[in-house]
């Protein structure tokens, strides 16, 4: 039976980090991306990103750029996270009441 890898996530500095390492030493793709502990095809990848956006590379990062609209979004997933444990509690509170009756 096979196991269901998770797939890892790189932090934005991991990322520049690695790329920057890349055009600035000697050894190739490869040799650092063993280093790291990473495919070389994602090393590349990052590498023709970063390339490609001087200004904002690695933007996609799932962090909203509008740090209102981040903060919105917080406190929707807090907001429905409150409801369900609410919901559960009145759940529970019908049984145990049930019960006692």
């Amino acid at each position: 039976m096979k196991e269901k890898q998770t797939r890892r996530r790189y932090s934005k500095q991991f990322r520049t980090d690695a790329v920057e390492l890349v055009l600035r030493s000697n050894k190739t793709v490869v040799e650092i991306a063993g280093d790291l502990g990473i495919r070389a095809e994602l090393l590349y990848r990052w590498k023709s990103e970063y390339q490609a956006k001087q200004d904002s590379p690695f933007s996609g990062n799932g962090h909203l750029k509008d740090p209102e609209a981040e903060r919105f979004r917080k406190l929707e997933r807090e907001l429905q996270a409150v409801k369900e444990e609410r919901d559960i509690l009145k759940k529970a509170l019908a049984v145990f009441s049930r019960n006692h009756q």
